[in-house]
């Protein structure tokens, strides 16, 4: 008997199609497994998260070597204030802009190759697409920016101690603050970077943005008129956030964890941002 004929018997008045099951509506839990799926095949994110790990550990140790050697010949003021946390993490500067990146282009490559037009067909839900993304390259950036502040504080201080500079150990509560705490700036550093990529849809300007932000800033701030330079220096969000991995207090600046407090507002403003924008605006 042909497949035709099959068909048509099954068809034929009388008989009915058995019934079949309706499509399985789409939940957070599918969208985060959607979503991880696609941050984790994207081919740029093995090469940013390698990347965070190579910049953090390198400056690591590069710091603690120089530093080191240093520390005899500096005038007693500046032994006063040496300050090993923050030398051996020092490469959170750079881990800081290619987690923003990262956190951009799970943004930014879907609307470049378009495929976010498939991603909300599948999930019409905004918000929960939006969200699934957060969260998934939240624990991603997460994970790396840990590994990266562990195995640098570790390796810069074990460059410092065979110097013979001062030099930190993981008992220290203040060690545990910076490294764990620096681990959640990296954190919104990437969010800032998603949010920023929700907002302009852009690579290219997304990139710009980001080094202007946690970089260029950053550094000519001082540059500014006085009131200015003062205000950059302490409430700029990614400089107040920079202060969760130093050890040495500066009377004149945020403290580690008011200035995480900063960024993390500036953070929490822009992704709300991001959320009510990619609600309102066509894919």
């Amino acid at each position: 008997m042909s497949v035709t004929s099959v068909i048509t018997r099954r068809t034929a008045p009388g008989h009915q199609l058995p019934d079949t099951a309706e499509p399985e509506k789409a939940t957070f839990r599918h969208s985060l497994h959607a979503e991880w799926i696609k941050i984790r095949t994207m081919r740029s994110t093995l090469w940013v998260v390698l990347g965070t790990l190579v910049i953090g550990v390198g400056l690591a140790s590069l710091n603690g070597a120089s530093a080191g050697d240093e520390y005899a010949t500096m005038p007693p003021a500046d032994q006063a204030v040496f300050d090993p946390l923050a030398t051996s993490l020092k490469g959170y500067m750079l881990a800081q802009v290619t987690l923003a990146l990262l956190g951009g282009l799970v943004v930014t490559a879907e609307y470049g190759s378009r495929t976010i037009v498939s991603t909300l067909t599948a999930v019409p839900h905004r918000g929960r697409v939006l969200a699934a993304k957060a969260v998934v390259l939240a624990v991603m950036a997460y994970g790396a920016a840990l590994a990266t502040m562990v195995v640098g504080f570790v390796v810069g201080q074990s460059a410092l101690e065979g110097a013979g500079a001062p030099y930190a150990t993981l008992s220290d509560p203040q060690a545990l603050r910076a490294v764990f705490g620096g681990a959640l700036y990296l954190t919104l550093a990437a969010l800032l970077g998603f949010a920023v990529g929700t907002l302009i849809r852009s690579t290219t300007a997304t990139v710009t943005t980001m080094f202007a932000t946690m970089l260029i800033v950053p550094a000519f701030g001082p540059a500014l008129p006085g009131p200015l330079a003062d205000w950059t220096a302490t409430y700029w969000p990614p400089s107040a956030g920079g202060q969760i991995v130093t050890a040495y207090r500066d009377p004149e600046l945020l403290g580690p964890w008011p200035g995480l407090a900063v960024m993390a507002g500036c953070v929490a403003v822009l992704l709300v941002a991001a959320f009510l924008t990619f609600r309102r605006r066509d894919a």
